[in-house]
């Protein structure tokens, strides 16, 4: 379980104060009517994952998602996935993460765009959930778990929370056969707050935490050029897209975000779905 350091550094890296304020600040610059928000306007900055909100339908598509499911989402951070699959499938969303700024402002965000009768948050640890045993259908992990260094804990609280036959879904970006990684990059200003294991690993965590293996889909070559594209209009010199990730990140947005792809082209890291039901 990490420790106050671990956290604190944690929501040092992530939960830079008055997130809300800039965002909203941003919208009005745009123009938007902030009494006709909608979940989309904000997928530039609240799906700051790989792959956006196009990999999110994806994904849940791919891990069987449907309508009345109670759905934990794992590392919620500004609720966009949480949000877009409450408005795509009709689910009851939980966002759990560690960020404490980031709970309040996808709380916000979420008041914003009507959606609070169905998703909510809780800053709270991934690695001790306080949910009830069986609470949920479906756990959700969208680039959760890169931080976190006891994955098998991670995997044995996901499958605790589960009821019977339940699934986790995930999308993560996983070690790759080339070390050490360029830094920084979005998860980690430096190597103490990533922890990536390669692709064997993880499905051997996975099985000894009690999950049958579903669906598992290495997706690197799918989403790199989109990413690439990304990456430049962050770091382009005119400045990158007002709503953006510089607004959660700060100036170094746009070097995290070409080291990814430098990364990813350098096979350091690759990017995994993966869909698998409880034993």
């Amino acid at each position: 379980m990490p420790d106050n350091t671990y956290e604190r550094t944690l929501n040092t890296h992530y939960g830079r104060q008055g997130l809300g304020d800039r965002i909203l600040s941003v919208l009005n610059e745009l123009g938007k009517n902030l009494d006709a928000i909608t979940n989309d306007d904000l997928s530039p900055v609240a799906e700051f994952h790989i792959g956006g909100q196009a990999a999110t339908l994806e994904l849940a598509q791919l891990g069987g998602m449907g309508s009345g499911m109670r759905v934990l989402d794992v590392g919620s951070g500004l609720g966009g996935p949480a949000r877009t699959l409450a408005q795509h499938y009709g689910c009851k969303i939980t966002g759990l993460d560690l960020t404490e700024e980031f709970c309040n402002v996808a709380t916000m965000l979420t008041e914003l765009c009507g959606m609070h009768d169905d998703v909510s948050f809780m800053h709270g640890n991934a690695l001790d959930m306080p949910f009830d045993d069986g609470a949920f259908d479906l756990v959700w992990m969208q680039q959760a778990g890169m931080n976190i260094e006891d994955k098998l804990r991670l995997y044995q609280e996901a499958n605790r929370v589960l009821a019977a036959g339940g699934r986790l879904v995930f999308q993560e970006v996983l070690g790759g056969p080339v070390t050490p990684l360029h830094l920084p990059v979005p998860w980690a200003r430096e190597a103490d707050l990533s922890f990536l294991l390669p692709p064997d690993a993880i499905r051997d965590l996975l099985a000894k935490a009690g999950f049958r293996e579903m669906i598992w889909r290495d997706v690197t070559a799918q989403y790199l050029n989109d990413y690439r594209k990304a990456a430049a209009r962050t770091a382009s010199p005119s400045g990158p897209p007002p709503l953006g990730v510089q607004l959660i990140l700060g100036p170094e947005a746009g070097e995290m975000r070409k080291n990814v792809v430098r990364n990813l082209d350098e096979n350091r890291i690759v990017l995994v779905q993966g869909a698998l039901k409880k034993s």
